[in-house]
């Protein structure tokens, strides 16, 4: 086992391939549900001969939403559940004057409106969306309400009572257009209403862009719904990290996924790492806590070498396993 090309690593598996530990980011396209997303991936790595291993994604994006898909291979998986709390970051576009039933493109009207806000009427309610809010979620939701998804009931007919959760918006503001002829700013000098517009923001955990952009639309005096979200960043992935199927599928004919996996520790920015000594990292590996250790209270990545061994926990200079890795 070792790390190739300084960016992924390998073990034996059942096929001839060697097993690739890490993260594929895929450029989700629209229609896809992420589970499909994940399908293709595996479709890729059975293609390409490379063993077989677990394979999961690092939060849901909706099959009406494009962008980035974080998916976790081998080892990487045990991480896929931080990912989930990772913040994220969206552009979305808000059309004014029609509201759905949920909140996208997709669902019946549920209520229209002739009110067009301008863009300096946008602007100035943006710092109320900004900061620690309570945001009612959509009905079609995958909340659980008495053991039942949210949109499994609203679909039954159910008025479904969706309670408001605090989430917290880190930076919402207006998308800039490419080029000066283009930008908003340009098209409100006259206060002309506008019909859509384009926002990106840096969201907490569990905040739905569906509910932010209803929200806004209402504070302007009118109604709205989602026409085009897309995830630009999620956690520490990128759009410039990301690949499309077509990619996908090329790369896998040619049999070279691994130039485009990143390493499982690549999910773990901010993290610091802790080397380790080789009796140490035995240890380690057979869950066992190391006293005496010199270094802050906090989670740290322990590394034999180049080696990821386990997230770790220092507490008191005593050090202790939360999550080992097989490598």
């Amino acid at each position: 086992m070792g790390r190739a090309k300084g960016r992924w690593r390998v073990s034996g598996g059942e096929r001839d391939g060697p097993a690739l530990h890490g993260w594929m980011i895929l450029d989700k396209p629209l229609g896809l549900g992420s589970t499909q997303g994940v399908s293709a991936v595996k479709r890729a790595l059975r293609e390409g001969g490379y063993a077989k291993l677990k394979v999961g994604h690092g939060g849901t994006l909706d099959p009406l939403a494009t962008g980035v898909l974080p998916v976790a291979l081998g080892e990487a998986t045990k991480l896929a559940g931080r990912m989930l709390d990772a913040s994220k970051v969206y552009d979305f576009t808000i059309g004014f004057g029609t509201q759905t039933s949920g909140l996208d493109a997709e669902g019946e009207i549920v209520a229209t409106s002739e009110v067009r806000p301008t863009l300096t009427d946008v602007q100035s309610v943006l710092p109320r969306f900004t900061g620690l809010i309570e945001q009612v979620p959509p009905v079609y939701s995958a909340i659980k309400i008495d053991g039942q998804r949210a949109y499994d009931r609203a679909r039954a007919g159910e008025d479904v009572p969706m309670a408001a959760r605090a989430v917290t918006i880190h930076t919402l503001c207006v998308k800039e257009k490419d080029g000066p002829s283009a930008s908003p700013a340009r098209a409100d000098l006259n206060g002309a209403p506008l019909d859509s517009i384009t926002l990106t923001a840096h969201v907490s955990k569990g905040t739905y862009i569906r509910s932010l952009a209803r929200d806004i639309a209402l504070t302007c005096g009118t109604v709205g719904h989602v026409t085009m979200l897309r995830r630009v960043r999620a956690g520490p992935f990128g759009l410039d990290q990301a690949i499309s199927l077509d990619k996908l599928a090329d790369m896998a004919k040619a049999r070279s996924l691994e130039e485009v996996i990143l390493p499982l520790e690549a999910g773990l920015d901010g993290i610091p790492a802790l080397s380790l000594a080789p009796g140490e990292a035995r240890l380690i590996r057979q869950g066992r806590t190391l006293p005496g250790q010199s270094v802050d209270d906090g989670l740290y990545l322990a590394m034999d070498g180049d080696v990821p061994v386990a997230l770790v926990t220092v507490h008191a200079g005593v050090l202790a396993v939360e999550r080992g890795f097989n490598l």
